[in-house]
Formats: structure tokens, C-alpha cells, sequence
């Protein structure tokens, strides 16, 4: 009983360390955009409502832009901010669109805790919405990071020639 209490409280230490350490989550007002929850639900799907206001995931192999490859740009579906170009998007094996490297400027980054442990999570830097999250497991010969991100969040604006 008694390395039952010892183990109870070493883990509510390192949980208390972990939430203590965990950034804290950006507040609205500091993004460009700012609307209503309302005024959000009105502009966008509920897909992408879900997925850009409320931090959801899409299942994957579910979108449609995990296919392309033309040159062009991934912009917030949201707010239209220019996200992630073509040229810096790979093949991951995750079943979402990934990338890289990000456009300067394009992401703002933040933390989540919903699945029990410190994730780094992308948000639109001009409206907050969510995006995915970044990962150190990309490829090595460029950055090694993968940006995953939710393919709802995002809309494809084809390069012009």
C-alpha cells in the first residue's frame, strides 16, 4: 500500500511539472482577425468550423489535398493567410498533408494537452484558427520537421503562369 501511495504521488508531481511548464494558450485578441464564435459558424463548414475553432482532427485520408502537387499555396481556410507552399510538401505516410517548412510569418505556434501529453500545436497567425501540429520526425535532408496539418483548415490557390 504504501508504493502504491509513493507511485500516487511521484506521478501527481510530474503531472503538476508538466502542466506548470506547458505554454499557455494564445488568446484571441492576439491575432488580426476577430469575430465571434457566431460570426465564425456563419462563415465557415462545419468541418472546417470544427477543425479551425474547436481543434479538431479530420480522419485520415480524407482530403482532397493530400493529392496535390502543382505549384501553388496552402492558405488558411479561414482568412485566406498564405500557410505552407507546394515545393515544401511531402509524402509523410500519415494520411495528411505535410510540410516541411512553413511560410514566414504564416503560423503561430502554441501548445495542447488534450490527449494526456504536450503536443506543439500550428495556428493560423492572422485569425488563430487551428492547423495540426509539428513533429520532428520530417525529412532530414531539409528541416526534419513535419507540419501536419488538417487538410479542412486549408485551402489550394493554384500558382499562376
Amino acid at each position: 500500500m504504501k508504493k502504491l501511495s509513493y507511485l500516487l504521488i511521484i506521478f501527481a508531481f510530474i503531472l503538476n511539472s508538466c502542466q506548470s511548464n506547458a505554454q499557455k494558450k494564445p488568446k484571441a485578441e492576439q491575432f488580426e482577425i476577430q469575430k465571434t464564435e457566431a460570426e465564425w459558424k456563419k462563415e465557415l463548414s462545419s468541418e472546417e468550423y470544427y477543425i479551425l475553432r474547436q481543434a479538431g482532427t479530420e480522419k485520415p485520408h480524407s482530403s482532397k489535398l493530400n493529392n496535390i502537387k502543382e505549384p501553388g499555396t496552402f492558405v488558411c481556410a479561414a482568412c485566406e493567410n498564405p500557410l505552407y507552399k507546394t515545393k515544401h510538401k511531402f509524402e509523410s505516410g500519415t494520411g495528411w498533408p505535410s510540410f516541411d517548412r512553413p511560410i514566414d510569418g504564416g503560423i503561430f505556434y502554441s501548445t495542447d494537452n488534450k490527449l494526456g501529453y504536450t503536443r506543439n500545436e500550428v495556428l493560423c497567425a492572422k485569425c488563430g484558427g487551428h492547423l495540426g501540429h509539428i513533429f520532428n520526425d520530417g525529412p532530414k535532408e531539409t528541416t526534419g520537421k513535419r507540419f501536419c496539418m488538417n487538410g479542412d483548415a486549408m485551402d489550394f490557390i493554384p500558382e499562376t503562369k
